[in-house]
């Protein structure tokens, strides 16, 4: 079991932990020596259990204040997973009917005659234009 030594409040502490476990408790410490740093900045030198015993409620009130914005993020998130599973479950509407109006062949063979003249009179009017 290695033995790591952390800086809490200017203190140096020997602390064993697990083998690979190392980096989170530095990484504790730090945030516990953060809160520390905090107190000393405020109140100069204190007692060593008051430090730590302060510094350690600091934590535990920012963690609690995380717990709770956890657990309305945590509401948050089912309700719209239930909002979300209610649509999922909602029937699908019924397919609008649409109607395409089909044109009769008269009318295609009129537009048909009615550009052959258009065409017609174009090149009339070009050659009469070039003459």
């Amino acid at each position: 079991m290695p033995e790591v030594t952390i800086t809490i409040g200017g203190r140096e502490f020997g602390v064993a932990c697990q083998e690979g476990e190392e980096h989170y408790l530095h990484t504790a410490a730090k945030m516990l020596d953060d809160e520390a740093q905090v107190l000393s900045d405020q109140v100069g030198r204190m007692p060593e259990a008051r430090m730590l015993l302060m510094a350690g409620l600091m934590l535990a009130d920012k963690t609690a204040s995380f717990e709770d914005r956890v657990k309305e993020v945590e509401a948050k998130l089912e309700e719209k997973e239930a909002e979300i599973e209610g649509l999922r479950n909602v029937a699908a509407p019924e397919p609008e009917r649409i109607e395409v109006p089909i044109i009769p062949d008269s009318v295609t063979d009129t537009l048909a005659e009615l550009a052959a003249r258009a065409e017609s009179l174009a090149a009339e009017v070009e050659e009469k234009a070039a003459t």
